[in-house]
């Protein structure tokens, strides 16, 4: 006997006992038309020109977390981007979000552990494993996808995620009313769940003081900052309930600092701080005003950004881009997907032959990706350094190119902050300026004296004892030095 199924009727039936089988919770957006534009266009344009004004300073580090406001962008955009610039482009796969719970009171986080948020610019994926990493071990870290209704802090950073990385997936968090001890526990199940990865991003969401005193608004956003600057998580959450400090994100930012001390980050920068007042220009009392500020914390850049076959890679791109220009007089066109590798960062090509300098030229400034650096800077080395003639075709098989891939430029009030053999070291004076890399230190043996003096009479055209004046400028940077003349590891 065979048993006849009423197809129609046994999906319906499963799928009412098997919903969660097939249902994925999709997050729509509350807060388009309010907090910034609904619209695609508007909003990525919107987007767009903040980022476009926003100057932060480069930071001497790789970003590991940011502190950013939630106001509306007519606000706060402006502060928020100076955060978001700094990590454009940057190979991030997983962003936690801590965000504030302004309605809904618990002590503990709430995680929005699947499905995914929607904006105008599209879908972002909740990174579900991640999630699921958090689960089940503490009893105040719990899902509840209600404690993100009505809740803004987590949407407003969103847009702007989209806009300057591609390719990740999002961990939303819902902050509570926590002690001290449950901040410590949310931020060690994050570290366990992050393990030894290095493409995370946090960003606590919170905006600073709440009032209608301007005065006071500048003064209780300094103590607030201060702790965040010393990375004092504890005077933070003490000063917090009593109510010297003011941010209504507070905790979440406790938990970031406590999870990035966790995580190796031992500096913390302040981008950009102002509050309404000065936005609106209302800066009286009497007027309703909130505090915001972009801060990063950092993690120090060290020895090993790039691995083997990125390294392999880019030494391929100068070598073939030296190549093309000789034959054809055009760059090469390439194309690069390695998200490492599309970071915006300054380097050098050095070019040897017979252990001999034959072209040396450089970028420090993150103008463009690192390939397209390597790129220009290899044909320049090749073709455009003045102290050689230009390379022959030829002579190609001889050459040995070595790269340099350079961090941010951080400036120094001292040498005494200068590490021969670690740091490069760019002087300014004036209209001069001059640059040496580290290896210069390493490869003459000179001490720091002849190394500065060196570089200014060199390189910068100025007195040798010019780094000493007090209209000197120094600024140091690190850089990791690679060479297709190494063996193979």
């Amino acid at each position: 006997m065979k048993l006849k199924i009423n197809l129609p009727l046994f999906l319906i039936l499963l799928l009412f006992f098997c919903g969660d089988c097939f249902a994925s919770s999709i997050k729509e957006p509350e807060f388009g038309g309010e907090f910034y534009p609904a619209g695609k266009a508007e909003l990525s344009g919107m987007i767009d020109d903040l980022l476009q004004k926003a100057a932060p300073e480069s930071v001497p580090g790789e970003i590991f977390a940011l502190i950013s406001p939630h106001a509306g962008y007519g606000y706060s955009g402006e502060t928020a981007a100076f955060g978001y610039k700094l990590i454009k482009n940057k190979p991030y796969k997983t962003v936690i979000i801590l965000g504030a719970g302004h309605h809904k009171l618990f002590n503990g986080a709430a995680l929005y552990a699947k499905g995914a948020f929607l904006t105008s610019l599209g879908k972002l994926n909740v990174d579900e494993e991640f999630a699921k990493e958090m689960l089940g071990k503490d009893p105040d870290i719990f899902t509840d996808e209600s404690a993100f209704t009505g809740e803004h802090s987590v949407e407003v950073q969103l847009p702007f995620l989209q806009k300057v990385l591609s390719d990740f997936k999002i961990v939303p968090v819902i902050v509570g009313d926590c002690t001290l001890d449950t901040c410590k526990r949310i931020a060690l199940l994050l570290k366990n769940a992050i393990g030894k990865r290095k493409d995370v991003l946090v960003v606590a969401s919170t905006d600073l003081y709440h009032g209608y005193d301007p005065e006071e608004a500048a003064k209780t956003d300094a103590i607030t900052l201060d702790f965040i600057q010393k990375m004092d998580y504890e005077g933070l959450h003490y000063a917090l309930r009593d109510e010297k400090a003011q941010a209504c994100g507070g905790f979440a930012a406790v938990v970031a600092l406590i999870l990035s001390k966790e995580m190796g980050c031992s500096e913390v920068k302040v981008l950009n701080h102002t509050n309404s007042a000065i936005v609106t220009a209302k800066n009286i009392k009497g007027e309703w005003t909130v505090g915001y500020a972009s801060v990063a914390v950092l993690n120090p850049k060290g020895e090993g950004m790039l691995n083997d076959q990125q390294r392999k890679r880019l030494l391929k791109i100068a070598r073939d881009s030296i190549e093309t220009y000789l034959k054809t007089g055009k760059k090469l066109e390439v194309n690069e997907a390695d998200p490492v590798l599309s970071q915006e960062m300054g380097a050098f090509v050095t070019l040897n032959k017979d252990g001999q300098l034959r072209g040396c030229i450089g970028s420090l400034t993150a103008a463009q990706a690192l390939y397209l650096t390597v790129r220009d800077m290899a044909v320049e080395a090749a073709v455009d350094d003045p102290r050689f003639s230009p390379l022959k075709l030829e002579e190609l098989k001889g050459i040995d190119i070595e790269i340099s891939a350079l961090s941010p430029l951080q400036r120094v009030d001292s040498a005494d902050k200068i590490t021969l053999g670690k740091h490069g070291v760019v002087v300014r004076k004036g209209y001069h300026s001059g640059v040496f890399l580290p290896q210069v230190a390493t490869e003459t043996g000179w001490s720091k004296e002849e190394f500065l003096s060196n570089l200014c009479a060199q390189k910068a055209g100025l007195a040798p004892s010019a780094w000493k004046d007090k209209e000197t400028e120094l600024y140091i940077f690190s850089a990791e030095v690679f060479s297709d003349k190494e063996p193979d590891k």
